[in-house]
């Protein structure tokens, strides 16, 4: 008695996943993270956030390149 056999299924493509994300997907999470930091860090309130002068330097400098 002979078992069936089955034929393989057709093998999947080799060149990886294909999945495209709109360029929304990546925009609006980093804006809200860029405005969130921009909100906690504002250079006013810096002195009483951080008690490192560099720390808080470089956050200022980040806070004006991002404003140009």
């Amino acid at each position: 008695m002979s078992a069936p056999t089955h034929t393989p299924p057709h093998p999947a493509p080799r060149g990886g996943v294909d999945i495209r994300l709109p360029w929304w997907a990546l925009a609006l999470p980093a804006l809200a993270f860029v405005t969130l930091l921009a909100l906690i860090l504002h250079p006013s309130d810096a002195h009483a956030a951080a008690a490192d002068p560099a720390i808080t330097h470089l956050f200022e400098r980040v806070q004006q390149v991002m404003a140009r």
